[in-house]
């Protein structure tokens, strides 16, 4: 089986080449939830609600000498994996899994390997065999970013041009795929969530081949800023004037349409130390400390002198400890539940959210999944 299953990747492949407009025309409605798991920590199926999730990201797969592959060393455990994840369906048919290629680290080959007709064609053959050596449902872009440097990575003016080219041959390749078997294989991107993306990329021609825009909604405040402020606001407070509603707008201004656009939310928050107490700690200088789980977060307010504060503004919870100086940004149940009503009032395809295990307790994500209906 495995050898037949390579043998019509082969003709999946070469006969999309002939295929000349791909473009996605199904629509979502607005209560995806997709959730991102972290290969490198250890998957515990029995701890993953599958049935309040729409989609699984699997991060990540590594885009290296210009292939689709598992990180080195890594496939065992990735094959693992998959295989778990898999087991998920049996509680969620409609389950969706997906692999997420790239991210924050692994987005240095994509550049070199889209650089020409023949890279691009090379990348998707990897990206389709990696699909159908593990059953996937569909394939997540995470490339951090065309045309813009990320972590050091290599840039290109062309990576504008490129990206759209890449996600165009992917798509014919999945619907070759899908017409012998009747199956839509699902295309998504995780999008920046700021301005300057949008202005070196051609979002609007890219989404025409992508099911979903995931965009990356969250580190607005981070560790370059030596002073606090919200990381994931739904709304603008403070002089950057950066939100998620606003990576929305801009997002719907350079040509996604609203119904494929998943808003991105973090279960994770950030800690400065060093912190004056005036505003309670809000937009003063302080010193970056970390990143925090939410579930270690949830444990600093199980002691008194961490205290919850509410930015109406900004729809945004903040804690700060005036004992030790210490702020925090972080998304809360409060603050998730709003942005639920902001994805439905504006016809949005729904949520997402990094990273299953930095919510241990569910809470979060139950919070998203009774707004969504699910």
């Amino acid at each position: 089986m495995k050898y037949i299953l390579y043998f019509l990747a082969a003709i999946v492949f070469f006969s999309c080449q002939k295929k000349e407009s791909t473009e996605v025309s199904q629509t979502t409605d607005n209560n995806q939830i997709i959730g991102y798991v972290a290969g490198w920590k250890e998957l515990d199926i029995i701890k993953i609600p599958a049935e309040k999730l729409t989609i699984i990201n699997y991060a990540f797969a590594n885009v290296e000498d210009g292939i689709v592959k598992s990180g080195d060393g890594d496939v065992q455990r990735d094959s693992l994996n998959f295989a778990k994840l898999h087991q998920l369906k049996k509680i969620n048919p409609d389950l969706k899994i997906l692999v997420s290629i790239g991210g924050w680290a692994w987005s240095k080959g994509f550049s070199d390997a889209v650089l020409t007709a023949e890279g691009r064609k090379k990348l998707t053959k990897s990206g389709i065999d990696f699909l159908i050596r593990y059953q996937l449902d569909g394939l997540d872009f995470d490339w951090e970013y065309p045309a813009w440097p990320g972590d050091n990575n290599p840039v290109r003016s062309e990576d504008k041009e490129n990206f759209v080219a890449m996600l165009k041959d992917v798509r014919a390749a999945l619907d070759s795929l899908g017409n012998l078997n009747d199956v839509h294989y699902l295309t998504s991107i995780a999008s920046g969530g700021f301005i300057e993306y949008l202005e070196v990329n051609d979002l609007r021609t890219a989404q025409q081949y992508l099911d979903l825009v995931n965009i990356m909604s969250y580190d607005f405040f981070t560790a370059g800023d030596d002073t606090t402020g919200h990381h994931a606001n739904l709304f603008v407070n403070g002089k950057k004037g950066r939100s998620a509603a606003e990576a929305v707008k801009d997002q719907i201004e350079f040509g996604v349409p609203a119904e494929k656009i998943i808003m991105g939310i973090p279960f994770y928050g950030r800690m400065w130390e060093k912190v004056h107490p005036q505003d309670n700690g809000l937009f003063q200088p302080g010193k970056f400390k970390q990143g925090l789980p939410y579930n270690v977060i949830n444990k600093l307010l199980e002691d008194s002198t961490y205290v919850r504060y509410w930015d109406e503004i900004a729809s945004a919870p903040y804690i700060y400890s005036e004992r030790d100086s210490t702020w925090i940004t972080f998304e809360d149940e409060e603050s998730i539940a709003r942005k639920m009503e902001f994805i439905k009032e504006n016809g949005l395809g729904g949520a997402m959210f990094w990273e299953l295990s930095e919510d241990p307790s569910g809470s979060l994500l139950e919070s998203m999944s009774q707004k969504l209906e699910h």
